[in-house]
């Protein structure tokens, strides 16, 4: 993949992935792997660097995470974060414990008094974001202090000979304005790191790696109208054109112009050899008087099965099956020096498929976070329409339409949630939110519609702000905003005479309705 490669060890941290994410930043390919990884594995990946990330234990429990000691004695630089600076101190000789004062969680002022290294060009003081309750409270003699504050004297230190250094704040998170400075100056000045690691460079070897994989065989890709599938399959045809066969499942549940859009994406724009399977009477019949949500999501997963087992049957010589697992779904495992194993949740699309068929995984998105995936699907000449597309649940609609599914409901739904992503598109708020959807509520009001009485459908509309799914927040749309889509879904959507939004945080609901 590269020749710069920084390990971040995650001993439970929240925020792994956004360290992660920040060095990626800068230009630096890494990998989040296990705490207790291996010295001899470390040693086959030659990294530049490695990160200890933070994490909720105390050094000094038995049962605490740990890596291998043996990991400070490589010669390689190690940045220890929070509780990865507890580690390092605490092996080398230091002292851990329970911070005299008290548990210290928010922002504090940082006094720098060494400049150099980590700290070049970084202001005397500024401000730094803490989370622990543990903290180094006596150094070794190799050791000496880099910066403190008020309530922590040992807030950064280093190693006086070694390239071992150790933050008690977090520089990876926005509380901490000039943190990207000092992983910057790590990764540049401490690992020797040049930044080479671009999406075009990521293009160039991963096209090389699935050209010596597939050979003269064909690869399937199970297309569902999301970024990650649609990235996928752009990535794959660049790689191997002719050889690459697209199925495309239309089970009557997509969004408006959903079908038409792939199609042109890829059999039109990228002359791909696309199957798209309508297979809408049979999902919608099976799904005739069923509400519970569980059982909606059980029969559409059985049913794609079922198709795509069918459509890649037909295509001849294909012996890989391709789908979109990003990074936050692979974790490397470090228990063997053999190679990594990889925790890996499966697309829903195609879970279990390539045991059934007897094929072969190709994850060619496994390195790359969500945000550089629509990075690569532009960089691939994707539509923009197509790469800033909105998260859709599996089901599609069968789970934003409450109650039995029925081609009425949808067809009421479909217009509905067109108007409404339309009308944040055209007030620049489609980009500025994670997910936006409306839901049909299976109740019925009482409006009044010129002068005669309705008694019609009530529309939830469902819009949040998120940077990772786990959690959400209901997003703060305009009120004028909200009143258009509002009047623009009443008067051209038959059917529905109320419109609500949704105020609900996740958690304590969920993002989506079922």
């Amino acid at each position: 993949m590269t020749n710069e490669l920084v390990l971040i060890f995650d001993f439970g941290s929240q925020l792994a992935q956004l360290i992660a994410r920040r060095v990626r930043e800068q230009n630096v390919f890494c990998q989040i792997v296990r705490h207790d990884m291996a010295p001899e594995r470390v040693r086959e990946l030659n990294p530049r660097g490695i990160i200890l990330s933070g994490g909720p234990a105390s050094v000094y429990e038995p049962a605490a995470p740990r890596c291998d000691p043996a990991i400070l004695e490589l010669g390689i630089p190690v940045l220890g974060i929070c509780y990865g600076m507890q580690l390092i101190c605490h092996y080398l000789g230091g002292r851990v414990g329970a911070a005299t004062h008290t548990r210290e969680y928010g922002r504090a002022t940082l006094t720098v008094h060494d400049r150099n290294t980590i700290f070049q060009g970084y202001p005397a003081e500024s401000i730094v974001w803490m989370s622990h309750g543990d903290q180094v409270q006596s150094l070794a003699d190799d050791f000496q202090t880099l910066a403190s504050t008020d309530t922590c004297p040992l807030a950064a230190v280093k190693h006086k000979t070694r390239p071992l250094f150790g933050l008690q704040f977090h520089p990876e998170v926005a509380h901490t304005p000039h943190g990207g400075q000092i992983l910057a100056n790590f990764l540049r000045d401490v690992c020797g790191c040049t930044g080479t690691w671009k999406m075009t460079a990521f293009i160039d070897t991963t096209v090389r790696e699935i050209r010596a994989k597939v050979g003269n065989k064909r690869v399937i890709c199970g297309l569902s109208g999301g970024v990650d599938s649609s990235v996928c399959a752009a990535l794959l045809v660049k790689a191997i054109g002719a050889q690459l066969a697209c199925i495309y499942v239309d089970n009557g549940l997509m969004r408006e112009g959903e079908t038409e859009l792939v199609k042109h994406t890829f059999r039109d724009w990228f002359k791909a050899d696309l199957h798209a399977v309508d297979a809408k009477d049979r999902f919608l019949a099976a799904l005739r008087g069923v509400t519970d949500p569980q059982e909606k999501r059980r029969i559409i997963g059985k049913i794609f099965i079922d198709v795509f087992k069918h459509e890649a049957k037909s295509i001849p010589d294909a012996q890989f099956l391709a789908q979109g697992t990003l990074y936050p779904d692979v974790i490397e495992s470090g228990g063997s020096p053999d190679g990594p194993a990889a925790t890996i949740k499966l697309h829903h699309n195609v879970g279990g498929l390539p045991t059934e068929l007897g094929f072969e995984l190709i994850e060619p998105l496994r390195d790359l976070f969500k945000d550089e995936v629509r990075r690569l699907g532009l960089e691939l000449g994707l539509p923009e329409d197509v790469v800033w597309r909105h998260p859709f649940p599996g089901p599609g609609l069968a789970v934003r339409c409450l109650g039995e599914v029925t081609e009425e409901k949808l067809a009421i739904l479909r217009k509905a949630d067109s108007i409404f992503l339309e009308e944040l598109r055209k007030a620049g708020w489609y980009r500025k939110t994670a997910q936006a959807f409306a839901v049909l509520l299976p109740v019925q009001s009482v409006g009044v519609m010129g002068d005669g009485r309705t008694y019609e459908n009530a529309i939830c509309l469902r819009c949040v702000q998120t940077d990772d799914f786990m959690t959400a927040d209901w997003s703060r749309l305009p009120d004028d905003l909200l009143a258009r889509v509002a009047t623009s879904i009443i008067n051209k959507v038959k059917g529905v005479n109320r419109v609500v939004y949704d105020i609900s945080s996740k958690p304590p609901a969920t993002i989506e309705w079922e």
